[in-house]
């Protein structure tokens, strides 16, 4: 399984690996179904669904799950998605070179101050290491006001409203120039 390029910040080391369907969904279980994750929809999932949902994520070519590694151990789950096929379809016009992206930062009962940010951090950087990534596209739902101040912090300006099936969502977009703007100050 390969690992990507990693990113260290103050809080450590960050990697991404491809996502084991069957070997992390009993991990993703306890990730999505807890309270605090209501936004990733999963809530009343049982491991089985975990595990078929992320066994069609490693089946389709315009969608990927990676597991996000702080200092070696599991610590956020990630997804990058083709917007031109999955996700947005008709909900905006895709631009050569966009990306979406998902991110899940598991609750803790031991916060650490900025890590969440630094999570997002990493997860941009991975998708910015490609040189084909000239946009990354977001759809957190509307209320979610502690991903959109995220995602502002990593350059991200949002767009519009739309309405997908299940969910009013804030269509947002960051640039590589947005990013690296934002994450040097």
């Amino acid at each position: 399984m390969s690992t990507s390029t990693g990113t260290s910040t103050a809080l450590g080391g960050f990697t991404v690996r491809a996502l084991d369907p069957l070997q992390d969904a009993e991990l993703l279980h306890t990730w999505v179904t807890h309270p605090k994750a209501a936004y990733w929809m999963m809530q009343d999932a049982r491991p089985e669904d975990v595990e078929r949902a992320y066994m069609e994520v490693a089946a389709d070519e315009h969608h990927h799950a990676l597991l996000g590694l702080h200092d070696g151990v599991p610590a956020f789950l990630m997804e990058q998605y083709d917007p031109a096929h999955r996700e947005l379809v008709g909900l905006y016009d895709p631009e050569p070179g966009d990306v979406g992206m998902h991110f899940l930062v598991p609750s803790t009962d031991t916060p650490v101050p900025g890590f969440t940010r630094a999570v997002i951090t990493a997860v941009m950087a991975h998708l910015f290491e490609d040189p084909r990534t000239a946009r990354v596209v977001v759809e957190p739902d509307v209320r979610n006001k502690a991903v959109h101040a995220l995602n502002e912090a990593v350059g991200f300006v949002p767009e519009r409203a739309i309405q997908k099936p299940e969910k009013k969502a804030l269509l947002s977009f960051c640039t590589r120039e947005q990013f690296e703007k934002a994450v040097s100050v």
